[in-house]
């Protein structure tokens, strides 16, 4: 993507199913957890570099001895630096006792049956070690103790809040990562409450009361209560310290969820090909969380999946497939060289059908695999345009003629490449664009100014990038045309799902269809959507409808597409500049399982989502800069 945002995070779990003993036999190492919970993290480097973090619980400890460690780390190294400390505790351990397992396990904190990793983009909230995941609720029963990490955003948090406080509790700040952890401690603490007043009424003692306890906790009955009023898409993994633990993914599947297992492991993923990948498998042997459900796991390591709640019309996010999730997913591979086959006949028919005087390339590095199918629609063409002009030719055709046709290719090129980071101490805008436009560089001498050059890119939402660096850059190389291709379709609406996108301005679709209301003096309009949004928000939650609707079904997509080409366009261009974006029917074509648009459609898939994005639009006409949830 030309434009950098900050998106969803990512998870991996590792459940030890077997005693840490049969592991040091088996494998060498009690630490085959650690391993690889490390490796997990390492293939989802894509989904967060902004901090890291971990946890380990023990099964069984002894009095006196600690049984849940974490630990948390800022930067985007910071799944390095989490294990270079991991490796650093393990060098300080006595070389022969860490020969012992069950001294290893009371000495090293690491040495755990349960393992929980996270990977952090702060789309919202400070960047401080505070708000990185596995946030921890501690007490001093072992069923009451609370680790939770994921990948989720909540639309509603404020209400949330209020029902907290209304609870008696006094939460420490309105976020979701607090929000989520007290509403399920406070559903953990009653569940706990339940068995003990239980207990206590056969007659049994206190020992014998916590035993049952971690035998007996109905982690259903927790998720049902905590989430019975949440709005959001969520992907998220909670340890209890007795070692049960869950994975609740929302009702519509919004968010990525992963698992496989086997007699020695149980592993969760946001990112398949992670899976995949440290255990050696195919494609087929993971599963998927079924959306409204929770895959509870107790501290014997069983584990089942159990409805909490009822399963609503499958929205998978697409744009996570377009962009965000690792392209070494096999299916998501396929899906977006397909979103670029889905493109070809559009760039064909903008380019007159004239494949000579084109050359194909791509804006780094993400969209290259668009590119590669955006190729393979065009040599679909290009093959049966052959094999038509070879059949004109007649029964005795030339050979030179044929080879003439033969000749045809397409052009591909990779033109831009990407320099070293080059920091900008010049504080004056255009002295700090030139240098952002020299960080990269092209390949000189392969076009001529006769030619078009057409670029794939995964998706437009800033176009900041295109009209400041990127554009100019491609019109140092003279071509006659510049037709910048989008995988995705024209994003239109902010989300409150996950990625960092919730204000509407700064959208460059809100930028044309505002553009185009001036030129057309009906900029009064944007008034009147302002009105139908506040008046929307009086409205019950789920009774509200999306009024920003309003504002771009007054152009067609065509109208804004030509807009937008005309505001990412650089001062003293040579070049001519289009815009071709996807259209939501090739999106679902390519993606047929993630039907989740609502970045382009604004057809969100909780009530929440059209809560949002009339706030955000009233923010944006009061002059507000808050987050619309």
């Amino acid at each position: 993507m030309s434009d950098a945002i900050k998106h969803e995070c990512g998870v991996a779990l590792v459940r030890l199913r077997k005693p840490l003993e049969y592991y040091r036999e088996k494998y060498g190492t009690e630490l085959i957890g650690i391993e690889k919970l490390q490796m997990l993290m390492n293939k989802q480097l894509n989904r967060g570099q902004d901090g890291s973090g971990l946890a380990v619980i023990k099964l069984n400890p002894e009095f006196g001895h600690r049984y849940i460690a974490r630990e948390r780390a800022k930067g985007s190294d910071a799944v390095s630096t989490l294990f270079e400390r991991v490796n650093q505790k393990f060098s300080e351990l006595d070389k022969e006792k860490v020969k012992d397992t069950d001294w290893l396990k009371k000495n090293y904190p690491y040495a755990g049956e349960l393992l929980l990793g996270h990977l952090r983009y702060a789309t919202h909230g400070k960047d401080s070690i505070e708000n990185i995941h596995p946030f921890l609720r501690q007490n001093n029963w072992m069923s009451r103790n609370l680790v939770l990490a994921g990948n989720y955003n909540m639309t509603n948090v404020n209400e949330m809040y209020q029902q907290l406080i209304q609870l008696g509790q006094h939460p420490k700040e309105i976020s979701d990562n607090v929000t989520m952890l007290e509403k399920i401690g406070h559903f953990l603490d009653e569940e706990n409450a339940r068995l003990y007043r239980e207990c206590k009424e056969k007659g049994m003692d206190n020992f014998a009361i916590a035993d049952f306890i971690k035998k007996n906790l109905n982690l259903q009955n927790v998720l049902k209560s905590a989430f019975k009023n949440v709005d959001g898409g969520y992907n998220m993994v909670g340890l209890i310290g007795d070692g049960n633990a869950f994975v609740m993914r929302d009702p519509n599947g919004i968010r990525p969820n992963y698992y496989w297992s086997n007699d020695e492991f149980l592993v969760v993923a946001s990112e398949r090909p992670a899976i995949q990948t440290a255990f050696d498998l195919q494609m087929d042997e993971l599963k998927e969380v079924t959306p409204g459900c929770a895959l509870i796991i107790d501290r014997d390591g069983n584990f089942e999946e159990k409805e909490i709640l009822p399963q609503l019309e499958r929205k998978s996010c697409s744009f996570e497939r377009i962009y965000f999730s690792r392209g070494s997913d096999g299916k998501i591979h396929q899906e977006r060289k397909m979103l670029g086959r889905k493109m070809a006949r559009e760039i064909l028919t903008r380019l007159d059908y004239d494949i000579r005087s084109t050359v194909f390339s791509y804006i780094p590095n993400t969209a290259g695999t668009s590119y590669y199918g955006l190729v393979d629609g065009i040599y679909k063409y290009l093959d049966k345009w052959k094999r038509e002009a070879i059949i004109r030719l007649g029964e005795n055709p030339n050979p030179a003629e044929i080879d003439k046709l033969l000749s045809v290719k397409i052009r591909r090129e990779k033109l831009l490449v990407k320099d070293a980071k080059i920091r900008t101490f010049i504080a004056q805008d255009a002295g700090r664009d030139n240098l952002v436009g020299n960080g990269y560089d092209v390949t000189y001498g392969v076009i001529k100014s006769t030619d078009t050059l057409v670029v794939v890119d995964d998706s437009i939402v800033r176009g900041t990038t295109l009209k400041k660096s990127i554009l100019r850059i491609l019109d140092r190389l003279e071509p006659k045309k510049i037709i910048v291709v989008s995988s995705a379709p024209i994003i239109k609406y902010p989300d409150c799902y996950g990625i960092d996108m919730s204000r509407m301005n700064e959208f460059i679709s809100f930028q044309a269809v505002k553009s185009l209301l001036e030129k057309n003096g009906e900029l009064s309009f944007m008034n009147t959507v302002y009105e139908a949004c506040k008046q929307e928000l009086e409205k019950p939650v789920a009774e509200m409808q999306n009024k920003v609707k309003m504002l771009y079904d007054r152009f067609t997509d065509k109208e804004i597409e030509t807009e937008i080409a005309l505001l990412v366009t650089p001062e003293n261009m040579k070049a001519k500049v289009e815009i071709a974006f996807q259209s939501i029917a090739g999106l679902h074509a390519s993606c047929p399982n993630h039907k989740g648009d609502w970045y382009f459609s604004g057809n969100y898939p909780t009530p929440g989502g059209n809560q949002v994005v009339n706030r955000s639009y009233v923010y944006y006409m009061e002059g507000s800069k808050d987050r619309a949830y």
